[in-house]
């Protein structure tokens, strides 16, 4: 598939596949969007980045039939999902539809400073994976190729101002907001990164997970590894329930059959086991490691156990590697990552305690006499 094929779901729904990253190519890595119509009203999720990219939504929003109304969702803040945002103000325009666009609130710090957010990314990488140039500058080489960036429009919401609801997908108890009378779910997951959604399509049955599929273990430094793998198992039990019939993602230009996303899904969960069995295979009965030695020795294990997900490269491997390291317990400390030593905490005695009344009583006299 190439940038902007289209993938036909059903007679209202396609996916518009984007494309992966190439920093040598200068080429920005654009996220699928999927594009579906409930009664009048469009659903578009995400929008990618570039003026192609752009040129081929504006292609694809009349092959699910006629609508007079567009509902933007952001899956989450990464700049290769949010660039072409301000598409909805320009639909406006055009057609004079009504407009409505959300994004996750904890996202917006990122969506308002992606280099920021990139330069602190790759600060982790510093002196442990080899870096082209100070991590400043390869946050200033990276997040160039996503122009032009436009993450916000007029209508611009976050989800977070609408009432956060308490849902039940085929028995599955879920978390996050309802549009279009329900028939368009939006469901909090904040694994990939700190804001991170889901959207699911009641009507035919689609989920589409956005990123939150990328690999195993989470690259970034917000994300969350167990809210990642609940994804792949609350997805396997919504499959379960009959409530899922097909899976998109935020990267993978292939729509799967939920027998077959089931199996993805159970996958990647083999995976995140293997992963940590790798990790503490390294460490052995060591307490500290060097980063940069236990990088090379679990980028080996990644290849041999073929692990992937969307733009696999050195550096992604080495951001997952760092957070692998975090989930076996281990911080840094200095120059090496180490596990805490564990020590009895000091518990005051009985006579430090009695000893310190006169002055709790003191305080908690002058707190009254302040309040007054």
């Amino acid at each position: 598939m190439s940038l902007g094929d289209v993938i036909q779901i059903d007679d209202r729904t396609v996916l518009v596949t984007g494309q992966e990253l190439d920093i040598e190519a200068n080429q920005p890595d654009v996220s699928n969007v999927l594009l579906h119509r409930v009664g009048s009203t469009l659903v578009m999720v995400d929008t990618g980045v570039t003026a192609q990219f752009r040129a081929a939504l504006l292609r694809a929003v009349d092959l699910v039939g006629p609508w007079t109304e567009l509902l933007l969702l952001t899956t989450h803040g990464h700049v290769d999902h949010i660039g072409n945002n301000d598409l909805a103000d320009e639909l406006h325009a055009a057609r004079g539809v009504r407009v409505q666009h959300f994004v996750p609130a904890r996202d917006l710090a990122q969506m308002l400073d992606p280099h920021t957010y990139w330069e602190r990314s790759f600060e982790r990488l510093d002196g442990v994976v080899g870096l082209p140039a100070q991590p400043a500058l390869v946050a200033t080489k990276v997040t160039s190729l996503f122009t032009p960036l436009h993450p916000f429009g007029a209508t611009t919401r976050t989800y977070e101002e609408l009432p956060l609801e308490q849902l039940v997908v085929g028995g599955v108890p879920v978390l996050g907001w309802t549009f279009a009378d329900g028939a368009v779910r939006v469901l909090r997951s904040q694994g990939h990164c700190a804001g991170h959604v889901v959207v699911h399509l009641r009507d035919n049955g689609v989920l589409h997970l956005g990123d939150e599929v990328n690999g195993p273990c989470g690259i970034m430094r917000d994300a969350d590894q167990l809210k990642i793998q609940t994804t792949f198992a609350t997805t396997v039990a919504m499959i379960d329930a009959g409530e899922v019939s097909w899976v998109t993602d935020g990267h993978e230009p292939e729509v799967l059959k939920a027998v077959d996303a089931r199996t993805r899904m159970e996958g990647m969960l083999a995976q995140v086991v293997a992963l940590q069995s790798s990790a503490l295979g390294i460490l052995g009965d060591d307490r500290s490691v060097h980063p940069r030695a236990f990088v090379e020795a679990y980028a080996q294990d990644v290849a041999a156990l073929g692990v992937g997900g969307a733009n696999p490269n050195a550096h992604f491997t080495g951001f997952m590697a760092l957070n692998a390291l975090r989930e076996v317990g281990l911080r840094p400390t200095g120059s090496t990552w180490s596990r805490r030593t564990l020590t009895t905490p000091a518990i005051p005695g009985r006579a430090a305690i009695v000893g310190a009344l006169p002055g709790l009583v003191w305080w908690r006299l002058r707190r009254k006499d302040v309040s007054r």
